[in-house]
């Protein structure tokens, strides 16, 4: 897999049963990549290996006064030089390439995640944890992946060496070869308080970024109860814990690299010294013993890999472990369905809270706890919060749980109470899956979207069609309102068999309210919309109210009847107090 071939057009189904099984998985889906990787790095490493052969070989040939051996020595020195740039090149390259696809097929993998659980993806994982996953994370994953590679060339260039050496000269290579594996397992000892303290790092981290991203999204709420310096007074706190846990982890791996440079230096000595006694004996000569010091000074490059695939494995075990709890999530649904891939059509039903929401009609829901109301919303389209098994919502009588996702999708459509609005034009906005039959202009004069585009042409210079302004990050440049019809007018555009619309104007004015209400109704005739909501205005316009109380379907009828008949609907409707309900209840029983 190239860079230029990205995205995947399949990322695969990982394994995420935990962290290290993930990177195993990763690690053989690009099995070709890093074999390439591994050749050019044992090509990179042999040929730096074998530069301490061919200056042993000049100064002996120096010494004996040998002219052929010397030019010799220089060919192969020009040859070597040649073979490290070429392998160094294509290490580098095939290593990038290789940390890259691994990066985007994690991301690739957590956005079809995403686009799988839908806004109950927040609900089972902090926003900000989510955020940390699809950012900084899949750079440590891929770090580790590609330095895997790397790692296994320099570990087979060390054996390698060691044996030539033993071949080479064996009085001073038995004493590389003992002092060679010691070097590379020194630092063992120390990795598991290394990792740990890498753990606690992430883990500071992490929590500062969700705190972070919270308050950001209530930036708003917060400056209007002045509540700015607590929350940044909390984020400084967490800040610099995530400051001193990084100084400590830092200080760990500061005496790691300080071990991989002293103990070299000692087998340096050690060499030298044992060396110069041979050399008195005669028993080497002195070209052998400048190719044996040289190859241990030369060794310490390869050896530094042994540091970073610590490194890389420590930072990436946290990150590959947060990763996989993501993508471990799975819809209390199916995903692939056993029914065909057509959407069927007909009445919507949960059999759970005994909603029924006939087929072509505008059915409004009303529902005295707003945080229920959200999760039967939810549950209507067929990605409900829980993990726990339940009877599944029916459409035409067949189970949303048995269809495709991207059918169960494409049937029903939920808005949620606080829609996201990304950056772009207002045509990109619109840039949805539909089905055609509904204009986008009329979806926007449907949600009284007229000044919301004004507003949006006079910000956006340059742009004569409306079409064309430009829209901020999450429309943060508009108000509530102004977002909840843009938000409106994008699901009435993309026109499903079944619309779900949770609290739809509540950030509106009652006029515009009720222009809402009816141009909604005539937009959507013969189409199935079931509306949460419990103003009056959209109550009234409804064919079919239904109350559903404590998770059961209480009351069905029409507004203006269960206004008189049903005081736990009027009670929610018209705000009035508990007392005033119960002793609504009182007098009804007493005259029953």
């Amino acid at each position: 897999m190239q860079i230029q071939d990205l995205p995947y057009p399949d990322p695969g189904v990982p394994d995420a049963r935990s962290g290290p099984r993930f990177l195993w998985w990763l690690f053989r889906n690009q099995l070709g990549g890093q074999l390439r990787s591994l050749a050019w790095g044992l090509l990179h490493f042999a040929s730096v290996s074998a530069l301490p052969f061919c200056v042993g070989l000049a100064v002996q040939a120096v010494v004996d006064r040998s002219g052929s051996r010397l030019a010799l020595a220089g060919g192969l020195l020009a040859l070597v030089g040649a073979a490290i740039a070429l392998g160094d090149t294509f290490l580098h390259r095939t290593a990038i390439t290789n940390w890259i696809t691994a990066a985007a097929r994690v991301q690739q993998l957590l956005a079809r995640k995403a686009a799988t659980l839908g806004s109950a993806l927040t609900r089972r994982v902090a926003a900000g944890e989510v955020v940390a996953v699809s950012t900084g994370d899949v750079e440590k994953i891929g770090w580790f992946v590609e330095a895997v590679s790397r790692f296994t060339a320099a570990a087979l260039t060390i054996v390698l060496v060691c044996v030539g050496l033993l071949v080479y000269q064996p009085a001073l290579g038995v004493v590389v070869a003992v002092g060679l594996p010691v070097l590379a397992l020194a630092v063992l000892p120390l990795l598991p308080r290394a990792t740990r303290r890498a753990d606690f790092q992430r883990e500071k981290a992490g929590r500062a970024t969700e705190l972070a991203s919270d308050t950001v999204a209530g930036l708003r709420v917060l400056r209007g109860i002045g509540g700015e310096e607590l929350f940044l007074d909390r984020y400084r706190s967490a800040s610099q814990e995530v400051r001193h846990a990084a100084v400590r982890s830092a200080r760990m791996w500061a005496l790691i690299s300080a071990i991989q440079v002293l103990l070299p230096g000692l087998l340096l000595v050690a060499v030298v010294w044992h060396g110069v006694g041979l050399a008195r004996e005669g028993r080497i000569t002195v070209g052998e013993l400048v190719t044996v010091y040289s190859s241990v000074m030369i060794m310490t490059y390869p050896l530094r890999h042994f540091e970073e695939i610590a490194m890389a494995y420590s930072f990436s075990r946290p990150s590959a472990r947060r990763a996989a709890r993501v993508l471990s999530l799975r819809r209390a649904t199916s995903e692939d369905g056993s029914q065909a891939g057509t959407a069927p059509t007909g009445d919507l039903y949960d059999p759970a809270t005994g909603l029924l929401a006939p087929a072509g009609r505008l059915t409004a829901v009303v529902c005295g706890d707003p945080d229920a109301a959200g999760r039967l919303a939810e549950r209507l389209g067929g990605h409900p919060s829980s993990t726990e098994e339940e009877t599944s919502v029916l459409l035409g009588g067949v189970p949303l749980d048995e269809l495709p996702l991207s059918a169960a999708r494409t049937a029903v459509l939920v808005q949620d109470k606080d829609p996201v609005l990304l950056s772009g034009t207002l045509r990109e906005l619109l840039d949805v899956p539909a089905s055609g039959d509904v204009d986008a202009r009329e979806a926007l004069t449907a949600a009284q979207c007229e000044d919301v585009l004004a507003a949006l042409v006079q910000g956006s210079l340059g742009a004569e069609d409306p079409l064309d302004a430009r829209i901020t990050e999450r429309g943060r440049s508009l108000s509530g309102g102004q977002r909840q019809r843009l938000a409106l007018a994008r699901s009435l555009f993309t026109d499903p068999e079944v619309l779900v619309l949770d609290e739809p104007t509540s950030a509106v004015d009652s006029h515009t309210e009720a222009r809402i209400a009816e141009g909604v109704r005539e937009l959507r005739a013969g189409r199935t919309t079931v509306v949460f909501t419990s103003s009056p205005l959209l109550l009234d316009r409804a064919d079919r109210v239904v109350l559903v109380h404590e998770g059961e379907v209480v009351a069905v009828g029409v507004h203006r009847e269960l206004v008189h008949k049903e005081p736990r609907y009027r009670a929610v409707v018209t705000r009035e107090t508990a007392s005033d309900e119960l002793q609504e209840l009182e007098e009804i029983e007493e005259t029953a």
